[in-house]
């Protein structure tokens, strides 16, 4: 007695929840069939890739007119410049010492610093130093350098950093005493400060 042979097609219950859709040739429901994927908007893909090209172009505008502008400065590439403003030293009322002042320019394209100070007059030491308060109370302390950034200024005081001149040849007011002015990179400077009355 032969068996009978059993269908392998069976109606398939469709899950609850599955996509359907109707097949184009025949109009019967197919259960499970996606459909065309969506189609991502032309405008979309093209801010996105405008985007992606115009911040780097945007950034290298920017950047190349920062330099141009530098560079129609006179500035760019250029060495230090210091330049003298100003420069004075105090009518001693202690003959051990007093403090010369000396405003720079730095005209260059490039950072220096004054590094020392030397007088070629009869006197004892010249060091630049810095006046600072503590606790009410003012100390002198020694400096090795002061800095003159590109296109700044160094500007000196009685009340923050001077040159001190330990005990200064005989001056009188409206006199010149020379100095030599020494740069960590620039060329030694020689100048001849006025004597002028303290807190001038």
């Amino acid at each position: 007695m032969s068996e009978k042979s059993v269908s392998q097609a069976t109606d398939a219950v469709p899950e609850p929840g599955a996509p359907t859709a109707a097949d184009p040739t025949t109009g019967a429901t197919v259960t499970g069939a996606r459909g065309p994927a969506p189609r991502k908007s032309r405008f979309a893909l093209n801010k996105g890739a405008l985007t992606a090209v115009l911040a780097p172009v945007i950034a290298c505008a920017v950047t190349l007119g920062a330099l141009t502008a530098w560079t129609a400065s006179g500035a760019a590439g250029s060495p230090a410049e210091p330049t003298l403003v100003d420069a004075r030293i105090m009518l001693p009322s202690n003959p051990e010492a007093t403090a010369a002042l000396f405003n720079l320019t730095n005209e260059g394209g490039a950072d220096d610093a004054l590094v020392r100070v030397s007088t070629p007059a009869k006197a004892g030491r010249v060091m630049l130093s810095r006046n600072v308060h503590e606790n009410g109370v003012g100390t002198m302390q020694m400096v090795s350098a002061a800095s003159l950034p590109a296109g700044g200024k160094l500007e000196m005081s009685a009340t923050g950093l001077d040159v001190m001149v330990e005990n200064p040849p005989p001056m009188r007011l409206g006199e010149r005493v020379p100095f030599v002015l020494h740069f960590r990179d620039s060329e030694p400077m020689r100048v001849n400060a006025l004597v002028v009355r303290p807190g001038s």
